[in-house]
């Protein structure tokens, strides 16, 4: 998809002169040297409004952020794992009850944390089974080695499984791994982020019988044209992959990371559902696009209508936001006002959640500071895409929903 602008911004309910506000507040970050780059793409009814990009992808080289560098999506792949699993949901091969022993039989013996330490823990049976949903809501129990909050996530480390996985498993090995980690807790009774989406992607593949990249680019990528968004980056695309960086010091200035940053140049053994992806703005446009449409982009429809409705609403029990259901953790979002769809988070009331916007806006991160939301009210789309990691160094997501509301006028 061309990220040119396509209308004028007062027909789609913009004031043009206070767009341009977005780029002068994030161009700050990257002049005082806190951000090392950042482009934009932001539309209305299906038009872009607004497209911007600053920087440098490279900085010690100068080499200019541009609308087809290639990033890490890190987190940003669970929105498209989800959109994957709900796929097969409606061609009926399985059903959001569905217990994941059922197509992950390792699970099934999964004990739950009572107490104890990472060395010693006490465990107990599970009295509540482990569901499809409970993966694809953050509510199943699992969680990630880089939160340090809890044995369990020592647990995780000691395994291999710190920041992502760290491993030359496949997936069907991973998933069995963790499997045999305790729970934080029982299945459906909290909210805590988690590797849960890269199960989903395990479950994908025992469903359809493919690799999920094999799906991910025949039932997602190629329909939709996204060229550029896949688990590696080959050789000759090389040259389009901005550097990772992260904050030093008290100044908080962008320093280029080397560790974590490794990116495959081919298909890697461990095909992560919950952050393995690398894009462009362009093709993550094109998917943000897909779902802002209900699961249809220039005539290529990929859900229906109303799975695209039902993923975008809170499926947290009794409609609780994360501060009362979730686990006071890291996340790609604020708890307060924010609920839980399908692989994304919900805000359900933006005045608790301090943030502007409305209710029913949908959307999610990844861990270098990348971001998109989705307003179905407003029939809002918008991404941004940066590589500073971790994405709680700033305030970037809420800063962004800020400045793309006080340029609506209609």
């Amino acid at each position: 998809m061309s990220l040119v602008v396509t209308a004028d911004p007062h027909s789609l309910g913009f004031d043009a002169t206070r767009l341009q506000r977005i780029g002068t507040h994030f161009r700050k970050y990257v002049d005082d040297g806190r951000l090392p780059n950042w482009s934009i793409a932001l539309a209305r009814q299906g038009e872009l409004a607004y497209v911007d990009t600053y920087g440098f992808a490279n900085t010690a080289e100068e080499k200019p952020m541009a609308l087809d560098t290639i990033v890490r999506a890190y987190s940003m792949t669970k929105p498209i794992t989800a959109v994957a699993a709900m796929i097969l949901w409606e061609q009926g091969a399985f059903e959001l009850h569905h217990s994941v022993r059922r197509y992950i039989p390792a699970f099934g013996t999964s004990k739950v944390w009572t107490g104890g330490t990472a060395e010693a823990p006490e465990v107990t049976e599970q009295t509540n089974k482990m569901e499809l949903w409970h993966l694809l809501t953050h509510t199943a129990g699992l969680t990630y080695g880089f939160m340090y909050a809890h044995p369990v996530d020592a647990m995780y480390r000691a395994a291999g499984f710190d920041f992502g996985a760290q491993t030359n498993a496949s997936l069907e090995e991973v998933c069995n791994t963790w499997a045999q980690l305790p729970l934080l807790f029982q299945p459906g009774t909290e909210w805590n982020y988690s590797v849960a989406l890269d199960v989903v992607g395990r479950v994908i593949e025992v469903v359809s019988g493919m690799s999920l990249d094999e799906f991910f680019r025949t039932q997602i990528f190629e329909p939709l044209g996204m060229t550029d968004t896949a688990f590696f980056v080959p050789e000759h695309k090389r040259s389009r992959l901005a550097h990772l960086y992260h904050p030093t010091g008290k100044t908080r200035k962008a320093q280029q990371l080397d560790t974590l940053a490794e990116v495959p140049m081919s298909t890697p053994p461990f095909l992560g559902g919950g952050g393995g992806l690398a894009t462009t703005l362009s093709d993550y446009h094109t998917f943000a696009e897909m779902l802002r449409g209900n699961g249809s982009v220039n005539g290529t429809r990929i859900l229906g209508s109303r799975t695209v409705e039902f993923m975008r609403q809170n499926h947290l029990p009794g409609g609780v936001d994360l501060s009362a259901f979730g686990r006071s953790l890291f996340s790609e979002t604020t708890y307060d006002g924010v609920g839980f769809g399908l692989g994304m988070s919900v805000t359900i009331d933006p005045v608790k959640a301090k943030i502007p916007g409305r209710a029913g806006e949908y959307g999610w991160g990844g861990a270098a500071s990348t971001t998109f939301f989705i307003d179905p009210l407003e029939d809002i789309s918008c991404v941004f895409l940066t590589q500073l990691l971790p994405s709680s160094t700033h305030p970037i997501s809420s800063e962004l929903k800020q400045l793309v509301n006080q340029a609506l006028i209609d």
